[in-house]
């Protein structure tokens, strides 16, 4: 107890800044691994942090460093997991960067200054628009951009700045149009970009019925701070994926009031009562 005491009181200010740097890199490491739902893995490196620190503090504590040995193993198993974590996630880690990297995307500029009946009009254009399509089971990718507009992703496709409606979807995704087999970017009212090709994801928790247009609107949801909408050609059913979570069975309603989160609407007081 006695050893405990002296070991408290020769802490200094730097020892309190590693305590906290390990804890901010547990934090984040088991955010990590929650988001990609591999809750074993999080639980095994939370676990296996616990028991290095154990050790470092044991070895502090004695004289005689009994533990060093354990410790040294430790030290080195974390680096060899590190890097295991990397190469493992090496995907995930790159849409990390990707995303930090073009936080202040250079395209960031385009404001069309729309009212907000402007943007409640673009809604409802592309609920009806999703609506016809999944009627004639024709497949859609739609990608909602809030602010950041990913320049990438623009030069994949093909420049359109078209005012958006109900129309103008159904003619790019016939499926005897050139531009049908890509994603649409759209900003507010506007249709920047179709035949956008975009990231696929590299989770392997996807289910199998999910098809490519899916996959591709996780993995740009997981990279951009955008709004996927996917219509499925198979089954004509609507679904919306936003920071990697996929929304199926989307009905008008509850598209209208995703696209409007998107595009930053308030609520109305007659919707708001309607409800």
């Amino acid at each position: 107890m006695e050893v405990l005491k002296n070991y408290l009181n020769n802490i200094d200010y730097f020892a309190i800044i590693d305590l906290v740097v390990i804890i901010l890199a547990a934090a984040a490491i088991l955010w990590f691994f929650k988001r990609r739902n591999n809750l074993k893995m999080a639980i095994f490196v939370a676990f296996y942090i616990c028991a290095y620190i154990g050790v470092c503090v044991a070895c502090a504590l004695t004289s005689k460093n009994l533990l060093f040995i354990t410790a040294q193993i430790l030290k080195w198993g974390g680096i060899i997991l590190i890097l295991c974590i990397v190469v493992a996630y090496q995907q995930d880690i790159k849409s990390g960067i990707t995303r930090f990297a073009r936080w202040h995307d250079s395209k960031d500029s385009y404001d069309y200054g729309n009212s907000e009946d402007d943007l409640r009009q673009a809604v409802d254009e592309i609920v009806k628009g999703c609506q016809a399509l999944s009627k004639n089971d024709t497949g859609a990718l739609i990608v909602i951009t809030p602010s950041v507009v990913p320049s990438h992703l623009l030069e994949t496709g093909t420049m359109l700045n078209a005012k958006i409606s109900d129309g103008l979807l159904q003619c790019i995704f016939n499926t005897k149009a050139p531009l049908h087999d890509g994603a649409i970017i759209v900003k507010e009212n506007v249709i920047l970009a179709a035949g956008c090709f975009l990231p696929l994801t590299q989770r392997e928790d996807i289910s199998k019925e999910l098809g490519t247009r899916h996959r591709a609107a996780i993995g740009i949801t997981e990279e951009s701070d955008v709004l996927a909408i996917v219509v499925s050609e198979e089954t004509g059913i609507i679904s919306t994926v936003r920071h990697g979570e996929i929304k199926r069975y989307m009905t008008p309603e509850k598209l209208s009031d995703e696209i409007e989160k998107a595009f930053g609407i308030k609520y109305s007081k007659q919707r708001a009562k309607k409800r």
